[in-house]
């Protein structure tokens, strides 16, 4: 049975959450740990095996796993919106499927990169993987990552055929792209900023929330910066917009998630480890990532560590 998409029920901050690891395998404890922070600050969605969660070189096995374990710990208490894209059609709907029946609320759908395809390669990508499933689709725009971004029309011709194509996570790193998506697919379309720099532009322009690398680190105040802006507080979101503006940089110095782990790391709250190709990030970026952080008031600063 296809579900409903609810528009009220992606409103807000979904943490694209990272894939702690130790020793090369997966850390589990720490992966809870990080969930559990993220629920402790009421944030509405957990994403689970994306991008920052190093999808790309976690086996199916461990990326079911993490599905798993974040459905069993998030009790309800925030939407799952599982990670189940790649460049393989028939082995998206593998994936899809299973986390459908691990129980998943919805699905993060990246377009397929390496192959690019044409619009019309994507249509009938997109249009596969949702009609093998149940779950809303959210689709998942960036050009930076696989080279190609999903045009408009097409968006519009996905709606148009599934009930359950409601949602784009838009990652192009172009504000616009809001308007023209609108313009496209109407109000039913419902919008993420992937870019977190731009959550409160994006906000402005219709989207509904922002699904977030930097509210890792900082949940509460990525949930904080949403609410003022749903409440009508223009004033204190663009406070907080301003006072996110150089961590949100600095978490974005290196390729993500290198950054973002390294940041977590000088928090205690993980390790730095990535899976090959990526490393961890190097010291000139990590003394900006700690710069930034001292300046945040995530961490004391040398006088006062000193002092």
């Amino acid at each position: 049975m296809t579900r409903s998409v609810d528009p009220a029920r992606w409103a807000g901050v979904f943490t694209a959450l990272v894939t702690p690891f130790r020793d090369g395998a997966v850390d589990v404890a720490a992966f809870d740990a990080l969930l559990e922070r993220q629920l402790a600050a009421q944030v509405a969605g957990l994403v689970p095996v994306g991008t920052t969660g190093e999808a790309a070189t976690l086996s199916d096995a461990e990326s079911l796993a993490l599905i798993e374990r974040t459905v069993r710990l998030a009790r309800g208490r925030a939407m799952v919106v599982a990670g189940a894209g790649g460049n393989d059609t028939a082995r998206t709907i593998d994936k899809a499927r299973a986390a459908e029946a691990a129980g998943a609320d919805a699905l993060l759908v990246v377009t397929p990169y390496y192959n690019k395809p044409n619009q019309a390669g994507l249509f009938a990508h997109y249009d596969a993987v949702a009609a093998a499933t149940g779950l809303p689709v959210m689709l998942y725009s960036v050009p930076g990552r696989t080279g190609i971004e999903i045009a408009p029309e097409t968006c519009a011709r996905l709606m148009e055929a599934h009930a359950n194509v409601r949602v784009i996570k838009e990652a192009g790193g172009a504000v616009e792209r809001v308007t023209r998506l609108r313009a496209a697919c109407g109000d039913d379309l419902v919008i993420h900023s992937g870019d977190d720099g731009l959550t409160l532009p994006f906000l402005a322009l219709g989207a509904v929330g922002v699904t977030s690398v930097v509210a890792n680190l900082v949940p509460e105040r990525m949930v904080a910066l949403v609410a003022a802006w749903e409440r009508g507080d223009r004033a204190e979101a663009l406070r907080l917009h301003e006072a996110l503006a150089e961590p949100i940089a600095a978490m974005f110095v290196e390729t993500n998630p290198a950054p973002i782990k390294a940041a977590l790391a000088a928090l205690g709250l993980s390790g730095p480890d990535l899976r090959l190709p990526l490393v961890p990030v190097g010291e000139a970026s990590l003394a900006r990532i700690v710069s930034a952080m001292e300046r945040a008031g995530l961490l004391p600063s040398a006088a006062e560590r000193a002092a």
